[in-house]
């Protein structure tokens, strides 16, 4: 492979005009796809081969407008104390505030608060739902407008009006998360010391970016996205994308400074730590395609999409890469007047003095001390995990100071925590009326219930909805409890003749969901984690490194959970902006782990395969990891602080589940490329030594040799070389 990649590279350095004129096409059908093709996002929240999904579909059928992406709000209304919403001033703006809601555009259906005798006993709140014909996305403003208006003008009554439900959630969108492009840009500068060498990572993760992310919303014409795809695609394309050219350009570079011409350097750079970026690409993206075996089309397509624009990012790298080195030429290692030294012009020099050589000396000299105060410290970050909550945070764990807390709030106060979170049942088939009413006067005897609304049937008498209000809020144990409850004892063999009984409503819903997520992450870590451990064998010819490597990420995402669970559920960083949120989205782990595994196993490559390099090349074995690590050591510091930045600047993002994934993939950077990557692996190589390096006979013969540290390569270059001295004497 390295040499093949070694052609490609020195092809694109040498027909560079070609190469950028390709891309600079591709670039714009990217945007003519995407400006043409573009259709709006969906939020589409469907789990098949649940129960809950079945009857929702049923519901749908039956029950026109009842869809579970279909927006909705609550309007929450609380008297001043003293008073009560009975009161004909505060009864009369409310029935303003209903009327005017009616007249907006796009609203299904809208119920009247003292119609339907939604007002809590000490007569203090009253709330109305409104449901609106289409999903919150594709509300026009002035159906929000109109919505709030409605409400401003009840609280100029003296009414205390809140606002909840999907209509008054913000749209997740790109913004000051990308702030972090401003840290990359930094550490690239001081990585460098020069400008254009600094901007070409830049600007190759950028155009990777673009033309990912444009493909993403072209397909928007044929399949339904969720509106955190291209987020995602966005946050993982920008960040592989500038460190995969981080690790060539910091390599062509090195062979700039030793002498090479501007096509051979190109090339080897390609040939060596190209190889290296294409291994790492791989396991990131079988890592994302894997979501796919979870078998929830959000995930799927979640996983499909940053897996593309991963995969751009690697063809970027090999290709465009090499062609802006040809324009570039030697003012590569051109350096900044404040930034001049040898560490500028060459960040690989194993020979300059500097911390990373001193520390990867420590670790070899001191393995057992090394490795035993990392898995501990490890160790006593995971340990809040043992309290770790899974769950889909409702409008309850909402920062205290938005309306959809105090509307939440304001309901618990008026009509008990359930209310948020009614269960709908369904009645199907048999003599429904009275298959509906046994099933209303089991749940009446469950324990959890507070409240059984009289079934209501659809118009052709076929299916019943009986709503049940549980005791506890809808993401207490309780509920999950109950949801069982229900199943178990009034569905299956134990429903009335002829009729089926379905749990559903968002609540059940969403328990189902984090059930699913729960049965699936096991399986995935087997595919993931399996056709990785064979990706890493192959790459380095060693049963040892792909043994420790997953070992490591194991460490590396018990102590990111602990660390989710100490500021998201214990809130430990509110102080300093991140809100407390009480349980962990049941989606993180399969996400996150499919995430952080290839991105940890982008710095195992990185890393290892400069040391197999020097081991490859004649060194003793823990020399070899002290030389690996001095040439790999700086660059892998400054890819990490740029993942770290991009990640880190999704905390800023409105909604809490951009806001989880951006801090856990912050901290499993941090944690796995300078805890993991940087200490426990130096040491335990130090420890094992060329045993390291050792598979079996068998298995060695059975396996391809990829080449990826470039010995090959190196020994084609060595025999031009003689060959040249040999016809010129020189």
């Amino acid at each position: 492979m390295a040499t093949l990649l070694y052609r490609i590279g020195r092809f694109s350095y040498r027909s560079r005009r070609l190469v950028g004129a390709v891309w600079l096409a591709l670039i714009a059908l990217a945007g003519v796809a995407a400006a043409t093709l573009s259709s709006p996002t969906s939020d589409s929240f469907a789990i098949p081969g649940t129960e809950s999904q079945e009857a929702f579909d049923l519901l749908q059928d039956r029950f026109p407008g009842s869809s579970p992406d279909g927006a909705a709000a609550r309007v929450v209304f609380a008297a001043p104390d003293g008073d009560a919403v009975t009161d004909p001033a505060h009864q009369q703006a409310i029935a303003d505030a209903v009327a005017a809601i009616e007249a907006g555009p796009q609203v299904a259906e809208i119920v009247d608060p003292f119609a339907a005798g939604l007002v809590s006993e000490d007569g203090r709140v009253a709330l109305t739902e409104v449901t609106y014909a289409v999903d919150f996305l594709s509300l026009e403003p002035e159906t929000r407008e109109t919505l709030e208006d409605a409400a401003e003008t009840a609280r100029e009554s003296g009414l205390r009006v809140e606002l909840a439900g999907t209509a008054v959630e913000p749209e997740p969108e790109l913004g000051s998360e990308l702030l972090g492009i401003a840290v990359a840009a930094l550490v690239l500068v001081i990585t460098f010391g020069s400008l254009v060498a600094a901007g070409m990572p830049l600007l190759t993760g950028i155009v990777g970016v673009g033309v990912g992310v444009a493909l993403v919303t072209a397909a928007t014409a044929f399949v339904d996205l969720s509106t955190i795809t291209p987020i995602l695609a966005t946050m993982l394309g920008l960040a592989v994308g500038i460190d995969y050219a981080l690790f060539i350009a910091s390599r062509y570079r090195h062979e700039l400074a030793t002498g090479a011409p501007g096509d051979e350097a190109a090339g080897r750079a390609i040939g060596t730590a190209g190889t290296a970026v294409v291994f790492a690409g791989l396991t990131v993206v079988i890592a994302l395609a894997g979501l796919t075996v979870v078998g929830i089309p959000m995930l799927t397509e979640m996983g499909l999409a940053a897996a593309v624009t991963v995969a751009i990012a690697v063809v970027i790298a090999l290709t465009l890469l090499p062609a802006l080195f040809g324009f570039a030429g030697r003012r590569m290692l051109s350096s900044l007047p404040g930034l001049r030294s040898r560490a500028a012009v060459d960040p690989e020099d194993d020979d300059a003095p500097r911390l990373s050589r001193r520390w990867a000396g420590l670790v070899t000299r001191h393995p057992v001390v090394a490795l035993t105060a990392s898995v501990a410290g490890l160790a006593v970050l995971a340990l809040p995990m043992l309290d770790v909550r899974f769950g889909l945070p409702d409008e309850g764990t909402y920062p205290a100071d938005t309306t959809q807390r105090q509307a939440y709030d304001l309901t618990v106060e008026g009509f008990g925590p359930g209310f948020n979170g009614p269960l709908l049942v369904v009645v199907d088939g048999g003599s429904v009326e009275a298959a509906a009413a046994e099933v209303a006067e089991g749940l009446q005897g469950l324990d959890g219930v507070a409240l059984v609304t009289p079934p209501e049937l659809d118009q052709a008498d076929r299916t019943a909805v009986v709503t049940v209000v549980p005791e506890s809020g809808p993401s207490g144990p309780q509920t999950e409890q109950l949801v069982e409850a229900i199943r178990s004892e009034l569905a299956g063999a134990n429903a009335p003749a002829g009729a089926a009984v379905l749990v559903t409503g968002t609540t059940a819903l969403f328990i189902d969901f984090s059930e699913r997520m729960s049965q699936a992450l096991l399986p995935y870590l087997l595919v993931v984690v399996g056709l990785s451990f064979v990706l890493l064998m192959l790459a380095f010819r060693s049963l040892v490194v792909p043994l420790k490597a997953t070992l490591g990420f194991l460490l590396t995402m018990a102590a990111t959970f602990g660390a989710m669970v100490a500021a998201f559920q214990w809130g430990w960083l509110t102080g300093v902006g991140v809100d407390e949120v009480g349980m962990i989205n049941s989606m993180l782990p399969i996400v996150v782990v499919g995430i952080v595994f290839g991105l940890a196993m982008d710095y195992e490559v990185f890393l290892v395969t400069r040391m197999r390099e020097a081991y490859a090349h004649g060194e003793p074995a823990v020399s070899a990891v002290t030389t690996g690590f001095g040439h790999g050591a700086r660059v892998v510091t400054a890819a990490a602080i740029i993942m770290m930045s991009v990640f880190g600047g999704f905390i800023l993002n409105e909604a809490a589940d951009v806001r989880q994934i951006g801090f856990a993939l912050a901290v499993a950077i941090a944690v796995d490329a300078f805890v993991v990557r940087m200490t426990i692996v130096p040491a335990v190589l130090a420890l094992v030594g060329d045993r390291a390096w050792w598979l079996p006979r068998w298995l060695d013969r059975l396996l391809p040799n990829v080449d990826i540290e470039g010995t090959r390569l190196t020994g084609a270059q060595q025999d031009r070389d003689r060959r040249r001295v040999a016809v010129t004497g020189s």
